[in-house]
């Protein structure tokens, strides 16, 4: 095939992109109402890709014409987030304040930036260096502390954890202990300070992989095993992902 001579456009009349001279890392939150499912997929992406069309930045492109941006790990539909990463590549160097400016008013619903960071170009792609994630689930019932702290224990003694999950219209089975890192209720809160917690709302607290070839371990469905090992049911008030844990972090 020929190649076509530098500087003019290819046979498909797109000109080639410009190329990239800025990468930012966005720290961003996502707030969720009690009861509200947020955008997912390519329903998600594509609000990312509407606010970054009208942000008159100089956005880079890919070959495909599409916005240089990505999302380090998908969210869950019923998942806030407290500190989401993204990477955003611009075509000319600006300084932090003119991107926030730029993009805050036309961010997805319940989304504000917190934090910028002007970061290496040549730096490994976010997405494959992310390896976990920590989320703190509110349970919308008061189970037992004592029996749930004890269940914990059990999920994380196990050797495997069967489950199954839909996938392409089929319900696929697979293993969620090698997905489940950490299990634990509250921030210091153990069996024997269970009395006197008053009405304070009973919190749950896990560590999930995420893996390139196993997935991501759910907490909806680490709550749903927690669940069966518990024997009673369980349902989630407000749960949220409080940070990606990279795999150098990981690995500390």
């Amino acid at each position: 095939m020929a190649r076509t001579p530098a500087g003019e456009a290819p046979e498909s009349g797109r000109a080639a992109p410009i190329e990239a001279r800025q990468r930012w890392r966005i720290t961003f939150c996502r707030d969720l109402r009690p009861g509200e499912a947020g955008l997912v997929g390519r329903d998600y992406f594509a609000a990312w890709e509407d606010a970054l069309g009208r942000c008159a930045l100089p956005v880079a492109e890919t070959a495909a014409g599409r916005p240089r941006f990505s999302l380090a790990a998908p969210l869950p539909a019923s998942s806030g987030g407290e500190a989401e990463l993204s990477e955003l590549w611009l075509t000319a160097r600006l300084p932090a304040w003119r991107l926030r400016e730029a993009l805050t008013p036309l961010l997805p619903p319940g989304h504000r930036i917190s934090d910028l960071e002007d970061v290496w170009m040549g730096a490994p792609a976010l997405a494959g260096r992310v390896a976990a994630a920590d989320y703190r689930v509110t349970l919308a019932e008061e189970p037992d502390v004592r029996a749930l702290a004890a269940a914990c224990q059990r999920l994380l003694d196990a050797t495997s954890l069967p489950r199954a999950r839909a996938k392409g219209g089929a319900m696929k089975s697979y293993d969620l202990r090698p997905l489940l890192i950490a299990i634990r209720i509250g921030d210091s809160e153990t069996a024997d300070s269970a009395e006197g917690r008053g009405n304070k709302p009973v919190v749950v607290r896990l560590r999930t992989r995420i893996h390139p070839e196993l997935g991501s371990g759910r907490p909806e469905e680490v709550l749903a095993a927690l669940a069966d090992e518990l024997g009673v049911p369980l349902q989630a008030a407000e749960t949220v992902r409080e940070r990606l844990v990279l795999a150098d972090e990981l690995e500390r």
